[in-house]
Parts: C-alpha cells; structure tokens; sequence
C-alpha cells in the first residue's frame, strides 16, 4: 500500500507541477462571474513527455509499467480514498468563500466551486491529465505484461493499444476544445468529476486491455481491417461533430463538407454532422468504445460493460444537455428540434 501511495501522490504531483510551469498555449476566457481566466494547454507536452520517460524507463531498465498491474487492487484503494479526501477539500475551501444555503451531500457531490484553482492551476483541466495519461499508461502495462509473459504482442493487442493512444494523443491535440465544453463551463467540481477523472476513468475504462493480456490470438486480418474501420468512422464522428461546431462559433462563415455552415438564426448549426443529429459526437465515441471492446474477440461479456456504460451516460448527458439548450434558446431550439429531428442514433433516436 505505501508503494501504491508513492507512485499515485508522485504521478499527480508531477502532472501538476509540470501544468505548473511547462510552456503552452494560452487561452483567456471569460467566466460566468464576469472574470476572466487564463488556461496554460499544455496536455500534449505533458502526455509526450511522459511517454518518452516511459519509454526510456523500460529501454534502460530502470522502471517497468507491469508494476501498475501487479499492485493494480492497491493503486484502486488508494486512488478512492484520494478522491474522496480530495472532494472533502474542495467542499471545505469552497464553503469558506461562498455563501448560501447549505446542502452537504449535494455540495460534495456536484461541488460548490466552479472554477476551483491552486497555484493558478485550473483544477478541472488539471484533472483530466492525470486521468487521461493515467489510463493511456494503465492501458501500456497491458501490452508490457503480455510480452514480458509469453515474447510478443498479439495482433489484437497491437490494434487495442494503437486505438487507445491515439484517442488520448487526440485529445491532448485539441485540449482547446475542453474549454468550452459543459463539464468546464456549467459543471461544478465535486465527488462526481474528481472521482469520475481519478477512479473511473483509469481504472474502468482500461477494462479490455485486462481481457486481452492472455487472451488467444483470434483476430483475423479481415477482421482487424473491419475493426480498424469502425475506429476511424466512430473517430471521425467524434473529433469532426465537435471540430465543427468549434470552428463555427470562432467563424460562422466557414465552410463545412464544402457548402457554406448553415444555422438557424446565425446561433444553431445545422451543416455537416449538425444536420444529422444534435448529438452526433456522442454517436461517434460510443463506435470507438464499441471497438475497443471487439478487439476482445468475445473472450468474455465483462468488457461489453465498457460501451454499455458509456452509451447509457452519454445518452443521459445528451438528455441533460437539452434541458440546458431549451432553457437557454426557449423557441429557437423547437425550430431546431424540428429541423434535426434526431438526437444521436438516426434514424432511430
């Protein structure tokens, strides 16, 4: 346990010293208070970084990353009791500064601060690295425990693992694109995103990579090629859905699939994945995460868990984000309703 405890308070803290003080692209802006905030994108140095020490760790031999599955139960236990002592801060120093009335299981849970800072780190944004470079490398001791195991890598693993890195690499690439998502802008921060950043997603989220580590080689190359296509589709979906609708609200007068970008009242896009559905983004990551979990072959039904969970949360979050959109349109988003009829599944939901 105390070795557990090292390696999770030297990883955040690393992250957090090198959000601290590594070069990167600033973006201010400006927060629901009427203050404005300036966030240092440096994700893709940190997970770059972090990679090659990785790499050069396990080349020189000074550190193999099989240790994060050898004390995997220990890393679980301690990483929770992080989370909750965490949250128990963030409610304490949150109650300090603000007033109002007080609800203390709604407070911990959903956070009393929205833009929490320490150090002139944003602690939201903060989160995601270690929780993203945290399952990118929980993922990378599968494959390190399989060819230390049996001297090579199955073709399934190769695929699993090319998927996951560069889902992750992605995300660093257009980490602008947090800011102005709804976990950043709306959500305040509490048990539900410390947890779901530091717990759920390293430790849940990697569920495949357990199932293939001895797992057969059963993937075909045909079925490798279908696998590989489902993938880019889904990421395709994913990264395009949201690169529009970034690029139009910092120029509606792009052009989108080589027509000029449409919307309703020059505020709703309905061009490109818009015109499809009001949530297509959503559609495209649940295909990625369905893909992870069919590198498995079926070895087992346990990592269907994966994309089943992630389709039931982001079907839920699309339910909440229309709430917030009729709430801040009102009759705009009818008409839009009635222009893109489907949510995220056309032509079925």
């Amino acid at each position: 346990m105390i070795e557990a405890t090292a390696l999770l308070l030297g990883f955040c803290g690393l992250l957090f010293v090198g959000s601290a003080i590594i070069p990167g692209r600033k973006i201010e802006t400006l927060r629901p208070d009427g203050t404005t905030f300036v966030y240092r994108l440096n994700g893709l140095s940190l997970f770059l970084l972090t990679t090659a020490l990785m790499i050069a760790a396990h080349y020189f031999g000074w550190f193999s990353l099989s240790i994060l599955v050898t004390h995997f139960l220990e890393l679980f236990i301690v990483t929770n009791i992080f989370a909750f002592a965490v949250s128990g801060w963030l409610y304490m120093n949150g109650r300090q500064s603000q007033a109002g009335p007080v609800g203390f299981l709604r407070d911990y849970y959903y956070g009393v601060t929205l833009n929490p800072t320490l150090c002139g780190v944003d602690l939201k944004i903060y989160s995601y690295r270690p929780s993203l470079i945290g399952l990118a490398l929980m993922n990378a001791s599968f494959a390190v425990v399989q060819y230390e195991t049996y001297g090579s890598l199955t073709l399934a693993m190769i695929l699993y693992q090319g998927f996951t890195f560069l889902y992750v690499l992605n995300y660093f690439q257009f980490e602008n694109g947090m800011v102005f998502t709804w976990d950043i802008v709306s959500e305040k921060f509490g048990w539900m995103l410390v947890w779901g950043d530091f717990v759920l997603v390293p430790f849940f989220y990697c569920i495949c990579g357990w199932y293939l580590v001895h797992a057969p080689d059963m993937l075909s190359p045909l079925a490798a090629t279908l696998l590989v296509m489902l993938y880019v589709l889904g990421f395709w979906m994913f990264r395009g859905t949201n690169s529009q609708k970034h690029r139009f609200k910092s120029n509606p007068n792009i052009r989108i699939w080589g027509r000029p970008a449409q919307a309703l009242d020059g505020r709703l896009l309905v061009s490109g994945f818009w015109g499809f559905g009001r949530h297509m983004n959503y559609t495209g990551e649940i295909l990625v995460y369905f893909s992870f979990f069919l590198t498995t072959c079926f070895v087992s039904w346990v990592p269907l868990l994966l994309p089943l969970w992630l389709t039931v949360l982001l079907i839920h979050r699309s339910w909440r984000d229309e709430q917030r959109c009729h709430a801040k349109y009102g009759e705009l988003w009818e008409r839009y309703k009635q222009r893109v009829r489907y949510t995220m599944f056309p032509p079925i939901y």
